[in-house]
């Protein structure tokens, strides 16, 4: 998963709270944060080399901007 920073403006998320969320009443909701889902399929069979094999592969390849985005790699089985 690829999220903007803590601290970093998300207008999408900004967006859907205030123009969705707010307006069709669910005022309990504090705030949204958006971000991108990616999955990807990898033959490997110890996890943790799995999850070491993404994570290279999506700061290798500017998968996602680390100035600016979090990332969180797990295991879905």
């Amino acid at each position: 998963m690829i999220t903007s920073k803590k601290g970093v403006r998300d207008p999408e998320g900004e967006a859907i709270h205030r123009q969705l969320v707010l307006k069709k009443g669910y005022d309990r909701v504090k705030g949204v944060r958006a971000g991108k889902y990616l999955l990807f399929l990898v033959d490997e069979e110890d996890p943790q080399r799995a999850l070491s094999y993404v994570r290279e592969l999506c700061e290798k390849l500017r998968i996602y901007n680390p100035v600016v985005h979090d990332i969180e790699v797990r295991i879905h089985s």
